[in-house]
């Protein structure tokens, strides 16, 4: 046997169980009225009732499938029906058991049914009379038991006259009041223990499947929004940054400073242009435009001073913007070059 065919046969035990009880607690809150038959001869009843409107009693009849005689039908309507059928028509047996057993009892007719009777479980109808001490720490019940065909003509021809409830009893004994229902069968509405039990099981399994997919809902939903939480948060951080760069860059301080920190001052390019052109060179004409410097002048070796000019860390990518010429009248070659100037103060973040 699996696991799962366990669970489901102690679910199933389970709710049977509480159907039972819950239909025992109603069949008492709707309706006392308690119609009892006794069969004093074979197939001849005497009709007794208690509760209000179960009227006075009288002889019933039952031939041919059906039950007849001391306004029986108004009487059954929506009652408790109890049929007591004479003792020669049941298998009556004694049975002995260890007294710890008492609360075991039916549990343990029901499994050795087939031993006890020539019917099993399935075939026959059974009960069992209160047990007696019988000494010795031993106990004795009297098992009373027909088969189960025997008894449907009395519970069909009583369904037609809509009782709440069916139950069949016999004496088991000379003594009368000892009673030993054998069958019970609840034919109103939910009052039908089957159908109540099956209502339990859709009801209980619902419940289960429902909450398993809330359970499994939950924890998508909680991942997803943990998830967009995480990632607005990201954003966020994101955007508060951004504005404090952008707002700091913005400000004209910051402007002053990263104008003085991204431009060289003219009187330092000067100064450098002097400490590294050879004594042979002279500017004519310097012009400084944002980060674009451009020297025009006399020169002995023009070539000379592109080498020189990007050896300084305060310029770059020198080139000639113009080309180099010489005249008569000048004493050298006159160069245009080009560089690029370098800043040479950063800001640390």
């Amino acid at each position: 046997m699996t696991l799962w065919s366990t669970i489901g046969e102690i679910f199933v035990r389970w709710t049977d169980t509480v159907a039972a009880g819950l239909v025992s607690v109603l069949s008492r809150l709707v309706s006392a009225r308690v119609v009892r038959l006794v069969e004093e001869e074979p197939d001849t009843f005497a009709r007794q009732g208690t509760g209000k409107g179960a009227g006075k009693g009288g002889q019933v009849k039952f031939a041919n499938g059906r039950f007849s005689g001391g306004d029986l039908a108004a009487a059954v309507k929506g009652s408790r029906v109890e049929l007591l059928l004479r003792a020669d028509r049941f298998l009556l047996r004694p049975l002995e058991l260890p007294a710890r057993a008492t609360d075991f009892i039916d549990g343990i007719v029901r499994a050795q049914i087939d031993r006890l009777t020539p019917w099993g479980a399935g075939e026959a109808v059974f009960g069992c009379s209160r047990p007696v001490a019988a000494g010795n720490d031993r106990i004795v019940t009297t098992i009373a038991a027909t088969t189960r065909t025997a008894t449907l003509p009395y519970i069909a021809g009583l369904s037609t006259l809509h009782p709440s409830a069916i139950s069949i009893f016999t004496a088991a004994g000379d003594d009368k009041s000892e009673l030993v229902r054998v069958f019970e069968q609840q034919t109103r509405g939910l009052l039908d223990r089957p159908r109540l039990s099956r209502l339990l099981r859709i009801a209980l399994s619902g419940a289960v499947a429902a909450a398993v997919l809330a359970t499994l809902a939950g924890i998508f939903v909680g991942n997803y929004l943990d998830d967009r939480r995480e990632e607005l948060e990201r954003e966020l951080a994101s955007r508060r940054a951004a504005l404090r760069i952008d707002g700091a860059d913005r400000s004209p301080t910051a402007a002053l400073a990263r104008r003085k920190n991204e431009t060289q001052a003219s009187v330092i390019v000067i100064d450098e242009l002097a400490r590294i052109l050879p004594d042979h060179t002279y500017v004519t004409e310097l012009h400084i435009e944002g980060t674009k410097l451009q020297v025009v002048g006399l020169t002995k070796d023009a070539p000379s001073l592109i080498r020189l000019i990007e050896q300084s860390h305060h310029f770059s990518r020198a080139t000639f913007f113009a080309p180099t010429t010489r005249s008569p009248s000048d004493p050298g070659e006159r160069f245009h070059i080009e560089a690029k100037l370098e800043p040479v103060n950063t800001v640390t973040q």
